[in-house]
């Protein structure tokens, strides 16, 4: 492999802020990390992602160097053009910053698209960040489409090697292959060289899972804060109120559309309430009812992907 330190370069005053906070975080800081590309049903980790940076001071620790990491054919820059010529180009980034939360405590994001090529020698790169940067604990999160109703509480499927810092979460299968991610790699060699990892996966209704779907993210929001002790309230309470709009919306449409519809939300309350084993929610009964299977779920994985290349 070659060496893994020529995929990023260090931006030497946010990395000598990042010193100063290690001097005082002896701990050593979160690093949350989610990539652009792959599963990320409801725009989960996205959402998330954009109204960090979006809310919140930061500044540029380390970046990698995506032309050799993204494949521009696949997914293709914007450019933009005003009359006879080019004026704008969106270069693509994948840095790791440093954030601050609402009561000025440090915390790391690694964010970008998601490495087209050198998956491992990327992984190896993350892994020397970490050990740089003193991090204590990588968090990534992202959104998987299942067959859950939106008029229930969104489901978590916490992984990695402390998963404990979600309680009250079990996976809803005892084993699955799932299409790879450079994400998943990242965890898998970190817990592999020792390091503690977290992943939050949001259940997000398959009907909906191409749309922007905030009620996700905020749940994956509470579960990070919880686990972690960010104190994100402003994020939070866009969320929430991104959450309420939506699920308004999605009532209003279910209401108007045809009984095919109607009868599939219907169905999988159903399901959902068996599963938990509720006695009853509001007008609906449980009943026993078939819970997908790991094969069911990968397919459902896949079938997202293809998808999701098939608009790009």
């Amino acid at each position: 492999m070659l060496d893994p330190q020529d995929l990023y370069t260090w931006e030497p005053e946010g990395l000598a802020v990042v010193d100063m906070a290690l001097a005082q975080e002896s701990a050593g800081l979160v690093m949350l990390y989610h990539f652009d590309g792959y599963i990320d049903a409801g725009e989960t980790g996205d959402q998330i992602v954009d109204r960090l940076l979006d809310s919140l001071p930061h500044q540029v620790v380390a970046r990698f160097d995506h032309d050799r990491l993204v494949d521009y054919r696949a997914r293709r820059p914007l450019l933009t053009f005003r009359r006879e010529q080019f004026t704008d180009y969106e270069v693509p980034s994948l840095d790791v910053r440093l954030v601050q939360d609402a009561t000025g405590a440090p915390f790391l994001l690694l964010s970008g698209p998601e490495p087209d090529v050198e998956w491992e020698r990327f992984a190896a790169a993350v892994q020397q960040i970490v050990e740089r940067l003193g991090v204590r604990l990588a968090v990534n999160f992202h959104g998987i489409p299942m067959g859950v109703p939106h008029t229930r509480p969104v489901g978590l499927t916490p992984h990695g090697n402390r998963s404990e810092l979600v309680p009250g979460h079990r996976s809803p299968f005892d084993e699955a292959q799932v299409p790879g991610s450079a994400e998943a790699l990242i965890e898998y060699r970190l817990i592999e060289a020792g390091f503690d990892v977290l992943g939050v996966a949001a259940h997000v209704p398959h009907y909906i899972a191409r749309s922007a779907y905030p009620d996700a993210a905020l749940t994956v929001l509470e579960a990070i804060t919880g686990a972690t002790g960010l104190v994100l309230p402003g994020v939070a309470h866009g969320l929430r109120t991104a959450a309420h709009r939506t699920q308004t919306e999605i009532d209003r449409q279910v209401q108007e559309g045809d009984e095919e519809l109607v009868s599939l939300v219907q169905g999988l309350e159903h399901q959902y309430d068996a599963a938990a084993g509720a006695a009853s929610r509001g007008n609906m009964l449980a009943e026993p009812a078939d819970i997908p299977s790991a094969d069911e779920i990968g397919l459902e994985f896949e079938r997202f992907l293809a998808e999701r290349e098939g608009d790009s």
